[in-house]
């Protein structure tokens, strides 16, 4: 697959086949993609929390919040949640400073995923002080968001928005569309 496709194909999944589990190698093999991703100074100060049971996975669910955009939608319904987490956190102990490493590290994560036929979700509106206690986080590591993982179950479209208007919706058979503003409104010059 070219990146332009991986891309493409690289949404924020929030509907997932949840009896397809994913595995604890699989999870390594995406976080050594992060762990080989640029890095500010070279730090490398992030670690990961990785949750593949569905027991865990129960867990962590309810700390979780899903499409802002979607005021009347709760989340997805069991049978449609997260096969997998990857809780993602800064190491203070190495530096406090965030940048923007951990945005590549999780494109990173996500392009893997949807390159093995799996898909994914940034979720930074997280419950951190419930998650770190069911996680036993250190006092140095502190939650920056979650990502959901899992076999996408749902259609995600890209569409041109019109006047500006960039709020995904779902349709009546519950195809996810999602506006892109067009390169011409990127470029300045």
């Amino acid at each position: 697959m070219y990146l332009k496709e991986l891309i493409i194909k690289n949404r924020s999944y929030r509907r997932f086949y949840e009896d397809i589990r994913i595995e604890r190698p699989q999870l390594e093999e995406w976080i050594d993609l992060a762990r080989l991703s640029p890095s500010a100074k070279n730090l490398q100060h992030f670690k990961f929390h990785l949750s593949w049971t569905k027991e865990n996975c129960d867990r962590i669910f309810p700390n979780t919040a899903w499409a802002g955009y979607l005021k009347d939608w709760p989340g997805p319904v069991e049978g449609e949640r997260p096969a997998a987490y990857i809780i993602v956190l800064v190491d203070h102990s190495i530096s406090s400073n965030q940048w923007h490493d951990q945005y590549i590290s999780a494109q990173s994560i996500l392009l893997g995923a949807v390159e093995s036929g799996y898909g994914g979700c940034i979720i930074a509106s997280v419950k951190k002080k419930e998650l770190g206690h069911f996680i036993q986080l250190p006092e140095h590591l502190e939650i920056l968001y979650c990502i959901a993982l899992g076999k996408p179950k749902e259609e995600v479209l890209l569409e041109d928005a019109v006047d500006g208007n960039i709020l995904y919706y779902r349709d009546e058979k519950q195809v996810h569309h999602v506006p892109k503003r067009k390169l011409e409104d990127l470029i300045i010059n």
